[in-house]
């Protein structure tokens, strides 16, 4: 059997011609042993837990990859094109996760260890930074998740993003306390409010309708739903190299939260790292960042002067780009392009500004408020997917301004 596959670029969605996947290479085996040196050396240096993260990690970024698993993508496809496979992975990925999740909350405990969720306000703060993050998504290109592991799979434009990602989250701690003094409510959680049982009753509800609309609309629009493409591979091979199906990335996804909580007792969270990043590299050109509000919280100012490798969050983040690059070698994908249209640098670099923006002031981005605040029982995870969604739609509309690709796709169908 042929080891050439259909491959989907990372960033736009768009499928490559065939290309063939080598055995595994010097890089893997680099990258492998990088992996098992880092895990090594924070054990030493910082914990057994935090290098399990670091694991966590690893395998967060292995997943994303290999199932090319896309947030962005699956909004723009059901928006622009009424395709809503991506949309009934996140709702599987989502009912998993709150079975697992909202009895553990509930309790308070897992495995005899303290968690919490990601329970935020209700407020104008999350409305306008969720929509200003789903904006950046259809311009940046990816996600918070799409962004680590893009990049650290080898796309060199979705570097711009993230670079401008943490541009826009430390950016946003400037002015934090402007945007947490709007209008808005107090927390709310619907595990805290009706108990696990009912909070997951409703839960599902919600994600079946979510599916069904998506069914509904895909089956009007197009006859029928998209049908997976068949891998050429099977068995040791598909596992290593990929591609790996959509829903088992929905598994997994949802299996490694749940992994983080009893790790880290909470959720995955990924852009507070960013945030993080940016003041201590604003701090090595001689700008305090302790001096802003956002910075003085004690967890935040803990953060701020510790060691990066003792936050959990940024440990996390290097591990899913680290097993992102150990993916992309796997599958023979790392193939950097550094020839980038300035049209889309441009779009990375709005992009990226107003997702890290967005994120800050909305509490967290995809994973932080969407995927870990829903998984939560917190309403503004909620309000924050109408918002990104909304956002995420002018996004797909803009797209023609910046992509060679979405204007002949505008061309063709006009």
């Amino acid at each position: 059997m042929s080891q050439s596959t259909l491959v989907a670029d990372r960033a736009s969605g768009k499928r490559l011609s065939p290309r063939l996947a080598p055995d595994v290479n010097p890089i893997a085996w680099g990258g492998l042993a990088a992996a098992i040196v880092a895990t090594a050396l924070l054990g030493f240096g910082e914990g057994g837990r935090i290098a399990a993260l670091f694991v966590v990690g690893l395998a967060l970024g292995l997943v994303l990859y290999h199932a090319a698993f896309g947030f962005t993508s699956a909004w723009r496809s059901f928006a622009r094109d009424g395709r809503g496979r991506g949309l009934r992975a996140q709702m599987v990925m989502m009912a998993i996760a709150v079975v697992l999740f909202f009895p553990a909350l509930a309790a308070g405990t897992l495995f005899g260890i303290p968690v919490h969720g990601f329970v935020s306000p209700v407020s104008l703060s999350v409305l306008v930074g969720a929509f200003m993050f789903g904006l950046g998504m259809q311009l940046g290109g990816g996600c918070a998740s799409g962004t680590l592991y893009t990049a650290g799979g080898g796309n060199a434009r979705m570097l711009i993003t993230l670079v401008f990602f943490i541009v826009g989250s430390v950016l946003a701690t400037v002015n934090f306390d402007f945007w947490t003094a709007l209008p808005g409510f107090q927390p709310i959680s619907i595990v805290s409010s009706f108990g696990a049982p009912v909070a997951i009753v409703v839960s599902l509800a919600v994600f079946a309708l979510i599916a069904g609309a998506t069914y509904l609309v895909e089956t009007r629009r197009h006859g029928a739903l998209e049908r997976a493409e068949a891998s050429p591979r099977h068995g040791l091979a598909r596992f290593t190299r990929g591609p790996w199906p959509l829903l088992a990335g929905a598994v997994l996804l949802a299996l490694l939260n749940f992994a983080t909580l009893s790790l880290a007792g909470r959720p995955w969270g990924i852009t507070s790292g960013f945030a993080l990043w940016g003041a201590k590299l604003a701090g090595l050109v001689g700008i305090d960042a302790s001096a802003w509000t956002y910075w003085q919280s004690p967890s935040n100012a803990a953060a701020l002067h510790q060691s990066v490798f003792a936050d959990v969050t940024s440990v996390m983040n290097f591990g899913i780009m680290l097993g992102a690059f150990v993916a992309a070698a796997l599958a023979g994908r790392l193939a950097p392009n550094f020839r980038i249209p300035w049209r889309s640098a441009l779009a990375a670099v709005i992009g990226g500004l107003l997702l890290g923006y967005g994120a800050r002031i909305a509490y967290g981005c995809n994973i932080g408020a969407y995927f870990g605040g829903i998984v939560s029982g917190s309403l503004h995870g909620w309000l924050w997917a109408v918002a990104a969604y909304v956002g995420s739609m002018l996004g797909v509309r803009l797209r023609p301004v910046f992509f060679v690709d979405e204007r002949a796709r505008v061309a063709k169908t006009a």
